[in-house]
């Protein structure tokens, strides 16, 4: 059976936010919510694979406190500044 485009974007919005650890749930969830919908298909298919990783690896990738994969360099920065300002807007 074919997954539809929603089914997909539904399945990765509940992936970003039931991690195995309550970091990544924050940093994944909220970012899932506001750009899943808008992203283009190789895009879509890169998160989707990142999704796969270890929640350990992918915070230290995240953090800064480890190198990423090449493959997934652009899409984590682009994640990691939108929980940068969404943690300093709280925090304002």
């Amino acid at each position: 059976m074919v997954e539809t485009s929603e089914a997909r974007l539904k399945r990765m919005r509940m992936r970003s936010w039931r991690r195995g650890t309550k970091e990544m749930d924050l940093i994944l969830g909220p970012w899932a919510d506001e750009k899943l919908a808008v992203l283009d298909e190789a895009t879509l298919t890169l998160y989707d694979a990142l999704l796969e990783e270890n929640d350990q690896d992918l915070y230290l990738w995240v953090s800064g406190a480890l190198p990423c994969p090449e493959v997934y360099a652009d899409l984590l920065a682009v994640i990691a500044d939108f929980a940068r300002s969404r943690h300093l807007n709280v925090r304002a």
